[in-house]
């Protein structure tokens, strides 16, 4: 499990004295009891790799905004800072599927749900989510099974 993996890569860091890495971790560490905490009154995730996943795909995406800002408002260091933190971050993030892959999966799951048009959209969503959760970004996803639903 990636949680299992991430404790004992914080106990790692820590005996070898890595402070950027071990800060980044207890991050993440912290991401994920927080979605614990939000999942308690809801319906939590049948597979607990999919819940890490997301918090993780959720912290990449949040640093390669900042990278972004950081590097246009010219904060070079700043900007390397949550470089190092995203390298470590996408080191526990399943591996991403190429385009080709996710759009073969999409096309896979509007056929089982019998999809038909962007009305549908929703159910193949979810499933897209349920199944590739950290595995393809979201955002693409959508425009994927837009795509996949207008012919």
């Amino acid at each position: 499990m990636i949680r299992d993996d991430i404790k004992a890569a914080t106990i790692a860091s820590m005996k070898a004295g890595d402070s950027v890495r071990t800060g980044t971790l207890r991050l993440i560490s912290a991401a994920i009891k927080n979605r614990d905490i939000e999942l308690r009154t809801g319906t939590p995730p049948a597979d607990d790799d999919v819940l890490v996943a997301d918090v993780l795909s959720k912290m990449a995406k949040q640093r390669r905004e900042s990278i972004e800002m950081y590097v246009q408002g010219n904060r070079p260091e700043l900007a390397d800072a949550e470089r190092a933190e995203l390298g470590v971050i996408e080191g526990f993030m399943p591996a991403q599927m190429s385009s080709g892959e996710a759009q073969a999966k999409i096309r896979e799951i509007v056929t089982e749900v019998g999809a038909t048009s962007v009305k549908d959209m929703g159910k193949v969503m979810a499933l897209v989510k349920e199944r590739f959760a950290g595995q393809i970004d979201m955002g693409t996803a959508g425009a994927m099974v837009k795509v996949a639903l207008a012919g």
